[in-house]
């Protein structure tokens, strides 16, 4: 597994690299059969240390966990014990997944972008109901059945997922409900 372990405006020293390759290599050969790759990024945040962590797994799926404490290496142990818990909570489901897979997750390009909000200070009425694009991006649409697509959003903590549905080809969305279920669009 390759490891990317990087700090925002820290310096991370070989000790605290050894640390988490031992802890997360642990945790994920566990839970996980081919992680493929790992990226821990620790910053700061007034008076305590945030850690992130993203594993991609052979599957094509993604868990990400964050975690904060007031010491550097308590905040990844944080972290890393809520990647176990994901990956533990999911480890049937991602065989189960990953043995009725015979090809690794395709993902199709696309584009994404960044809209200006609202200012609601202006009194004035815009001159365009056109909103204002800030920033333009590459991103990634996965090819995944609605229940794989349920457990990619649930691992990778996010409130909402588009994906390509294996089975029509159309393009879907999964999202976190507030009553807590989850709802699928599915457009004709």
């Amino acid at each position: 597994m390759r490891y990317q372990i990087t700090g925002k405006q820290i310096d991370i020293g070989e000790a605290l690299q050894v640390h988490v390759k031992d802890g997360l290599g642990v945790v994920v050969e566990k839970y996980a059969e081919r992680p493929t790759d790992a990226q821990v990024v620790f910053s700061r945040n007034a008076h305590e240390y945030v850690c992130e962590a993203t594993v991609h797994l052979s599957t094509g799926l993604t868990a990400q966990a964050k975690a904060h404490a007031t010491e550097i290496y308590a905040a990844f142990d944080s972290c890393c014990d809520k990647m176990e818990k994901q990956l533990r909570r999911y480890k049937r489901r991602l065989k189960n997944h990953h043995n009725e897979r015979a090809q690794p997750v395709e993902h199709f390009g696309a584009s994404s972008y960044i809209l200006a909000g609202g200012d609601d200070t202006d009194a004035d009425e815009p001159e365009t109901l056109q909103p204002m694009i800030i920033a333009e991006m590459e991103t990634k649409i996965p090819s995944l059945s609605v229940g794989e697509a349920v457990m990619q959003m649930e691992l990778a903590g996010a409130p909402a997922l588009v994906f390509r549905n294996e089975g029509h080809d159309g393009v879907n969305v999964v999202y976190r409900r507030d009553d807590g279920n989850i709802g699928w669009i599915d457009p004709k």
